[in-house]
């Protein structure tokens, strides 16, 4: 039985405002336990491997046992060293950045950490290539030069992104002599050298991290060991939670769930409500063949789309209407889709259908990751494009790991998938989404995208890149190649025993295992 204290936690910005009833004990005490903390999440890992994954459950992960050349603190956009020891970009031209390796690293095997595993870790990285792998993330990435421990990247453009994309998961360094060039790792061990080793990792059930002794990087405290256990389904990880098997949870628990919680407090239960830059889209497959090919079919979708009905139903409030790619608190933020389809119209489909000479009612699959909650927002999809008359739609419910497989062969012809960005920057939610050769694969491309995500790109003052987010996102709106749903809050539950939960998650893609400790 949890006892009777309630903490909630407003995180906007970087600061922390906290607010309980009675006192309450945020820092840890001398007399602590050492059992593992136990932490939650539905988010899955679909590689071990950081060539192999661009999801947040395997990104997640990688910022505990890997690490990158840069990182970012909690609660700062700006990155700082972690296994480098200084980068900069040479000249002012933004198409080389430099970095000088730490001296004193290695990874969990013993071996040294030099610049020709940095190398190497990209390299395989743009050569392996894999469907639902990293790659995206860097278009503009033409070589890795590696002299002791200096690392010179060329781009093939101005890129004042770059330094982001390096802090992330996709910048993992792996050594070279342990993983294969051309193809994955297999197994289930680990050889990073991150704040925590994978002890034990069983795929799908739980994952054993413990504080890696030969650390040296921007974290500066020693975390506690911390075991995370992975649930299929959002009403499992919520079961986990009422059952008293987990200690802190972070994505995904159930919306009634979350509701409850505000309308009547569990004892000793912590929230930590951030405003998160997580959204949710309704992407389209534009190949020849699919029902979605014809621009005028989107945008007839994307006109009777009631998003309301969406976030107020399913989602009971916990999230909230989005008409645009880039969401709140970016620079750029529009409400594109809502000055092009102010109001749900039936009428403005018929009519964009029938000037397009489509044959109603559009017969199309709508894929989405196999989950209750999920599953509603489908429903509520089919229901509000079948009433129209114009539609008829077959709903494919999929585990996680084949949904990514399946979604980037165009096995579907629409398809819902959540994004949060890689990095705090615009950029995140435009060149993987929409940009040619997206993360998406729905083979969508557009000469003006690409050549406005190339303009905001060149500016090392982000907020210079305003008008050029807005105009992609106008265009995005014209061509629909995703219908934006919404936007929500992050949530992060841990019981009173717990410390540190509200520096878990800050929207970055880092997940603070090292921050948890016992009070």
């Amino acid at each position: 039985m949890r006892s009777t204290v309630r903490l909630r936690i407003l995180i906007t910005c970087g600061v922390v405002v906290a607010a309980g009833i009675g006192g309450w004990k945020l820092l840890p005490s001398d007399d602590v336990r050492t059992d593992p903390i136990a932490v939650g999440t539905t988010d899955e890992v679909t590689s071990l491997d950081p060539a192999g994954a661009y999801d947040a459950g395997s990104w997640a992960l990688y910022s505990n046992v890997f690490q990158s050349l840069l990182t970012f603190k909690p609660g700062f956009t700006t990155p700082v060293p972690d296994a480098a020891e200084s980068c900069r970009f040479v000249g002012s031209k933004l198409t080389t950045y430099e970095c000088e390796l730490r001296d004193d690293l290695t990874f969990a095997n013993g071996h040294k950490i030099t610049g020709e595993d940095v190398r190497y870790s990209f390299e395989r990285m743009l050569a392996i290539k894999t469907d639902v792998g990293p790659q995206p993330l860097f278009p503009t990435l033409k070589k890795v030069v590696a002299h002791g421990q200096k690392v010179t990247f060329q781009l093939s453009g101005r890129d004042a992104t770059f330094p982001l994309k390096l802090a992330t998961g996709a910048g993992s360094i792996v050594d070279h002599t342990a993983y294969p060039a051309k193809s994955l790792r297999t197994g289930n061990v680990v050889d990073g050298s991150g704040p925590y080793v994978l002890k034990d990792y069983q795929p799908g059930v739980s994952a054993r991290f413990e504080p890696n002794p030969n650390y040296r990087g921007a974290v500066t405290k020693t975390g506690r060991t911390v075991v995370v256990k992975y649930f299929k389904e959002s009403e499992q990880l919520a079961a986990a939670w009422k059952g008293d098997q987990v200690d802190v949870t972070h994505r995904q628990m159930p919306p009634e769930f979350l509701n409850a919680l505000n309308d009547a407090p569990q004892d000793g239960t912590k929230i930590t409500e951030a405003a998160s830059a997580e959204i949710r889209n309704l992407n389209f497959n534009v190949r020849p063949g699919s029902a979605m090919a014809k621009k005028a079919v989107r945008q007839a979708v994307a006109a009777v789309i009631d998003r309301p009905a969406i976030t107020t139903g399913p989602y009971k409030g916990t999230v909230e209407p989005l008409y645009s790619l880039i969401p709140q608190g970016f620079t750029g933020h529009s409400t594109a889709f809502y000055d092009a389809y102010p109001e749900p119209s039936t009428a403005k489909a018929e009519q964009l259908l029938r000037a397009a000479g489509v044959d109603t009612p559009v017969k199309f699959t709508l894929g989405h990751r196999k989950d209750a909650v999920y599953a509603d927002e489908a429903a509520e999809l089919k229901k509000q494009l079948e009433d129209t008359g114009l539609f008829e739609v077959e709903v494919v419910p999929v585990p996680w790991t084949d949904f990514q497989k399946q979604y980037a062969q165009g096995k579907f012809d629409a398809y819902t998938v959540g994004w949060l960005p890689d990095f705090p920057d615009s950029d995140s939610f435009t060149a993987p989404l929409v940009g040619t050769d997206n993360t998406l694969h729905n083979a969508f491309s557009n000469a003006a995208i690409d050549s406005l995500i190339a303009s905001t790109q060149q500016y090392s003052d982000r907020a210079r890149a305003s008008a050029d987010f807005k105009a992609i996102q106008a265009e995005v709106a014209k061509d629909v190649p995703l219908v934006p749903l919404w936007q929500k809050k992050d949530y992060v539950l841990s019981t009173e025993a717990v410390a540190g939960s509200q520096y878990l998650s800050d929207g970055t893609g880092i997940w603070r295992l090292w921050e948890l400790s016992w009070i």
